[in-house]
């Protein structure tokens, strides 16, 4: 037998590490939702609460099913035009907007609310098309006219509540006005900013001896002061109060935050509406509630809202000011008459919109019922 060959010894061979393969758990399954599933009712509960311009810009362009529900004549019985009132920055034109939202109501429109944007060329088309409209709100609309309102209330029979608030280029003809139009009226809600102006700048010396100033159809005396100007007598400040109690006698609610009505005004109103139930006269300053009107208010009226009691629920500003502009709060009342100057600017507005029908919102053309082809260019100004 051969001799055994002693084997050098080898160094031990380098193994990796070897790893048990552990597979990754899975996450727990979450249930998804098709929102094209929903009951159609539900679906159109969601969809109103965009308002009108949620829905033109964006959530009718999401499907079919939502586009077709969106151009329902029903689901635009109530339009709702908000906005946050920065229109320099507004991409579409709110106008235009606003009367799509009208055709597509088909006559069915019962509820508008219109912000920063309304105009008489706008109210003019909306009453055109929808007679039977119930409540109306108009809040910073400085383009509607005491005209525009007038010609607008007598196509209203059926206005029930109106809101016009802060729109500054209204006066007491245009309340006179949607009083004698719309017998069913039962909630009205006039609301201002309040301006205290000393007495003197209401100064008619140089007016003709009249003995009334005319506004609209009511007559207001002329009386002559210390100095022996004249000058309108206080019942000047109650022309709005005195259009309330003259043509809207079926009053239920009525708010007139920061008018410049006095207790002749108010007490014109409790005398010609006898189903008063609330009553909001926050920051109207010149009332004296002292004695019988004040009684008479808090036995008449369930809901009674005073001067001075708090704003915090008033949706606008309920800053009072002075005539030049200074908060009514931080002002020296001694020496309140040595300021004299008010100014009333007015803004230039052109009605002029050329609208047509059959354009680019419109239910007639042909890009607008294919949601796949959306041109937002032609919805920019």
């Amino acid at each position: 037998m051969g001799k055994k060959r002693n084997k050098k010894p080898q160094a031990p061979r380098f193994q990796p590490p070897r790893y048990k393969w552990v597979p990754k758990s899975r996450p727990a399954t979450v249930e998804t939702r098709n929102w094209l599933e929903l009951p159609r009712d539900v679906t159109v509960s969601i969809l109103s609460r965009l308002g009108a311009v949620g829905i033109l810009w964006s959530a009718q362009y999401v499907c079919m099913a939502w586009r077709q529900i969106c151009k329902d004549p029903l689901m635009w019985r109530t339009i709702d035009m908000r906005n946050d009132g920065d229109l320099d920055d507004v991409m579409f034109n709110l106008d235009l907007m606003c009367r799509c939202a009208v055709d597509r109501s088909a006559g069915n429109l019962v509820d508008l609310n219109v912000e920063y944007f309304g105009s008489d060329c706008l109210l003019n088309f909306i009453t055109d098309r929808c007679r039977g409209i119930k409540r109306l709100r108009f809040t910073f609309c400085y383009g509607i006219t005491d005209g525009g309102l007038s010609e607008m209330a007598s196509k209203l029979p059926l206005l029930e509540e109106l809101e016009i608030s802060l729109c500054d280029n209204l006066s007491s003809k245009s309340v006179e006005a949607v009083g004698r139009s719309c017998p069913r009226l039962k909630s009205l809600k006039l609301n201002r900013e309040w301006f205290r102006f000393p007495d003197d700048m209401f100064d008619y010396s140089n007016d003709e001896d009249d003995d009334y100033f005319d506004d609209g159809d009511y007559d207001y005396p002329v009386i002559d002061d210390q100095n022996g100007s004249s000058a309108i007598a206080p019942s000047r400040k109650d022309t709005e109060a005195l259009a309330i109690a003259g043509t809207m006698h079926g009053l239920r609610h009525l708010q007139l935050f920061g008018n410049q009505l006095t207790s002749d005004g108010l007490k014109a109103i409790l005398d010609s509406c006898p189903h008063l139930e609330s009553l909001d006269v926050r920051n109207c300053f010149n009332l004296n509630l002292k004695g019988d009107v004040e009684k008479r208010c808090a036995d008449r009226v369930k809901n009674l809202r005073l001067p001075f009691d708090s704003t915090k629920d008033y949706e606008f500003s309920a800053t009072a000011y002075i005539g030049d502009g200074t908060p009514f709060g931080d002002f020296d009342e001694s020496e309140f008459f040595r300021y004299r100057d008010y100014l009333d600017d007015e803004d230039d507005f052109d009605d002029d919109y050329d609208y047509d029908e059959a354009s680019y919102f419109s239910d007639d053309s042909d890009w607008y019922d294919d949601f796949t082809k959306i041109r937002i260019s032609d919805m920019l100004f």
